[in-house]
């Protein structure tokens, strides 16, 4: 019975993983997935000959309402930290049960008359130390998306180190069993989560959280080998290779490497110096001058970015948009695919604004379309906007692929200041002749034109 509900599981997953695909059927997508790990923990508790009922259901419902109250209170900002601090929990956890399964080899039949099996040490091994990237890598995600802590550089040099470090201590423990070898390679899978994403920039930070989602599917997985536990080891492979190929995706958006993002050398974390926006001219408006210019308009594009998020601008632009759409007035939004923190996260909040799909486009899709746009509505999406990416061989963002704005015949662009973005690096959209600033908190602005509408 317990394999039976595990293989309906693991559809269930699958067909989740499906769903979440696209915004449309992510709700059936997430209500399958639930369906899922329901009929899991049943399944587990099947295999297991007795337990206790008190201490098992007491962690669920403590666990529950943890769960409930995070998705309750949790603003749709805190999406990217929330993610990363859930993928800490994974590694956590894969770390603990290598240990358990350490300890007490007998109660998983591991063991054979020579001591554990070489195969289980080496699945305890790798758990153990993805787990510990994992855990101790979004941590330090969690920091640098909460504006907590900042990027710096990390000689290549010491990450090789200290991944040479920890291939060589699972080596050992593979072929003597030895304890202090395994606490180690523990320890030193720790300090290497650190290191490995210190130095990876700001523009990369999608990328990042993606690929750490991939980690802790792996790190599941390997410890479903240990715990003989099939489904462990089809979610943990379902995560790890869809976050892995949904990184590559993103990758390809930004024309860089996995390599070149995952061994980053610190460069994309500095913040280049920006000149003095006193010093160089450029235009400053109104919400009353943005209105008449989109009150004139045939086609607008809206492009949402962090900036939209901080605000949470996201009605405020669906309402702004439905007035324009019953002057006649074209009306569709272009979402980058690395805009904000996290892969996806422009989709969601316009999702929750209920921005029909059909008016949603990917960079692909509309980027041709700015030549014979009139305006374009620019809501703090500043790396994915800036020319620098086309123009400029020395800037850190050259070669992604960016939403051509600078082409629409007017630019309305929403930003509190004339800092840089995310990757510190000024954009020169900000200056252009077309273009027109609208300093303030985007929500707050939009309304203001809304008004004057």
């Amino acid at each position: 019975m317990a394999n039976i509900l595990y293989l309906i599981a693991a559809i269930c997953f699958i067909f989740a993983l499906k769903g979440l695909s696209s915004a449309q059927s992510a709700g059936s997508g997430n209500l399958c997935g639930i369906f899922g790990m329901a009929l899991s923990c049943v399944a587990a508790y099947l295999t297991v000959d007795s337990f206790d009922a008190v201490f098992i259901f007491s962690a669920l419902i403590i666990g529950g309402i943890i769960g409930i109250f995070i998705a309750k209170t949790v603003s749709m900002t805190d999406l990217p930290q929330m993610i990363a601090g859930f993928h800490s929990l994974v590694g956590l956890a894969a770390v603990l049960i290598a240990f358990s399964v350490y300890f007490a080899p007998e109660l998983f039949e591991i063991t054979h008359p020579g001591g554990i099996c070489a195969s289980s040490l080496i699945e305890m091994g790798l758990g153990s130390a993805i787990g510990a990237v994992t855990f101790t890598g979004s941590v330090i995600a969690f920091l640098k998306l909460h504006g907590s802590y900042k990027s710096r550089a990390i000689p290549l040099v010491v990450n090789a180190s200290l991944a040479v470090g920890a291939i060589a201590f699972l080596t050992y423990f593979v072929v003597t069993e030895s304890e202090i070898a395994f606490i180690l390679l523990t320890l030193l899978s720790f300090v290497f989560g650190v290191t490995l994403i210190i130095p990876i920039g700001g523009a990369d930070m999608p990328v990042i959280v993606s690929m750490l989602n991939s980690y802790s599917g792996w790190a599941a997985s390997g410890i479903g080998f240990t715990l003989h536990n099939d489904l462990l080891i089809i979610t943990g492979a379902l995560v790890g290779s869809s976050g892995a190929i949904l990184s590559y995706i993103m990758c390809k958006g930004m024309n860089r490497s996995l390599k070149e993002v995952i061994f980053a050398s610190g460069q994309g974390g500095i913040s280049q110096e920006t000149k003095s926006a006193e010093l160089r001219p450029f235009k400053k408006g109104a919400p009353e001058d943005a209105a008449f210019i989109l009150k004139n308009a045939n086609s607008v594009i809206i492009i949402p970015g962090y900036g939209m998020a901080t605000s949470q601008a996201q009605h405020a632009l669906k309402e702004m948009g439905d007035i324009l759409k019953k002057e006649g007035i074209q009306v569709r939004y272009a979402v980058h695919p690395v805009a904000g923190r996290m892969p996806g996260h422009m989709n969601v909040l316009l999702a929750e604004a209920n921005v029909p799909y059909e008016d949603v486009f990917e960079l692909d899709e509309i980027n041709r379309d700015f030549v014979s746009c009139d305006v374009a509505y620019v809501v703090g999406a500043n790396d994915v906007t800036n020319p620098a990416a086309k123009k400029d061989p020395s800037s850190i963002i050259y070669g992604m692929p960016i939403l051509e704005v600078e082409k629409a015949k007017v630019v309305l662009f929403l930003k509190r200041s004339m800092g840089s973005g995310y990757a510190g690096v000024d954009n020169e959209l900000f200056y252009a002749a077309n273009t027109m600033m609208l300093f303030g908190d985007a929500k707050k602005t939009t309304e203001s034109i809304i008004k004057s509408l």
